[in-house]
């Protein structure tokens, strides 16, 4: 076995679009309801990622890892432990809430789960942006006083977005996708969000969604430096994107019949994600906008069918609890 590739699971948003179906070439979906996300990669209990190649084809992650630890994640690895990342697509055809993921030490008060984030700017339309942290000199008393004056997005700071843009947002770190952008996220294993404001937006039947005012101010970070955006979109070879105590990410820029092969630290499992070209890996093709784990036991060498842009995440078994 050298490379598993999982079944995506997709889920209907108010803000999303028919870019993750179209821009990858993957099958219609029955219904016309927007697709905002795309779980490409999740070991949850209320989400199973499937295999779909390799003689564990049709089994999920979770039965992967259980009884398959080992090979897949390594001997210091415990079966009972979930799998730490999280992979998504995400369409933003309009605005995502105002919003903030709990901070480790805070998120066991609120009985959530910390969540630190990459966002990689796969696609762009010419005005779109982000809203990633907060003007300066803006205090916890001036952001409440603007959540109930409606004035939250004068508090906000907009930068405009760029394919192959990069940005860590750790926990803590307000933050918003504005429209236009079609991003891979890579994250902890953690579906706790606090949105703050909506934008006023109502849903076909005239609903708001939740808000989670008290607990986004709990975890905010007021003090917090905004982060920095790298884009090595132009550079040929191999840089890195994010290192961060839960994952580190490397980003590849080859061309058509490069040959590499993909040391991994620790000797530990590591997750491709293609973002744009073909690739080749042992016998498995990966296709523009696919995920694959390359599981611990495999050496992961990677033939280009085209010129090619992909990441590879790894450094995030270590920080575990077993």
């Amino acid at each position: 076995m050298t490379i598993f590739k999982f079944e995506p699971i997709y889920k209907k948003r108010i803000w999303g679009g028919t870019n993750i179906i179209s821009e990858f070439q993957r099958p219609k979906m029955s219904c016309d309801e927007p697709i905002g996300e795309s779980w490409e990669i999740v070991d949850r209990k209320e989400n199973q990622s499937v295999a779909i190649n390799g003689t564990l084809k049709n089994k999920t992650l979770r039965y992967i890892i259980h009884n398959h630890s080992n090979m897949f994640m390594g001997p210091n690895w415990k079966p009972k432990n979930e799998f730490p990342i999280l992979v998504k697509w995400l369409d933003c055809n309009a605005r995502l809430s105002l919003q903030v993921h709990p901070p480790e030490n805070i998120a066991q008060l609120l009985n959530g789960q910390p969540k630190t984030e990459n966002w990689f700017i796969a696609k762009a339309k010419p005005n779109a942006g982000l809203f990633i942290g907060l003007e300066n000199g803006v205090s916890k008393n001036q952001f409440q006083k603007a959540i109930h004056q409606g004035t939250l997005k004068k508090c906000c700071q907009r930068i405009s977005s760029s394919e192959g843009d990069s940005i860590l947002i750790e926990s803590g770190h307000l933050h918003a996708i504005d429209s236009g952008n079609l991003i891979l996220e890579i994250q902890q294993n953690s579906d706790t969000t606090y949105r703050v404001y909506d934008w006023g937006r109502v849903d076909s039947n005239g609903n708001s969604r939740e808000l989670h005012i008290e607990e986004s101010l709990k975890c905010i970070n007021f003090n917090i430096s905004n982060p920095e955006i790298i884009n090595y979109k132009s550079t040929i070879g191999e840089k890195l994107l994010a290192d961060s105590k839960h994952f580190r990410i490397r980003q590849f820029n080859l061309n058509k019949n490069d040959k590499i092969f993909i040391k991994k630290k620790n000797q530990e499992c590591m997750i491709i994600h293609l973002v744009s070209g073909k690739i080749k890996i042992g016998k498995e093709i990966m296709k523009c906008g696919e995920q694959a784990v390359s599981p611990y036991i495999s050496e992961c060498v990677i033939n280009l069918i085209e010129d090619s842009t992909f990441l590879v995440t790894d450094s995030f078994t270590g920080n575990i609890q077993n």
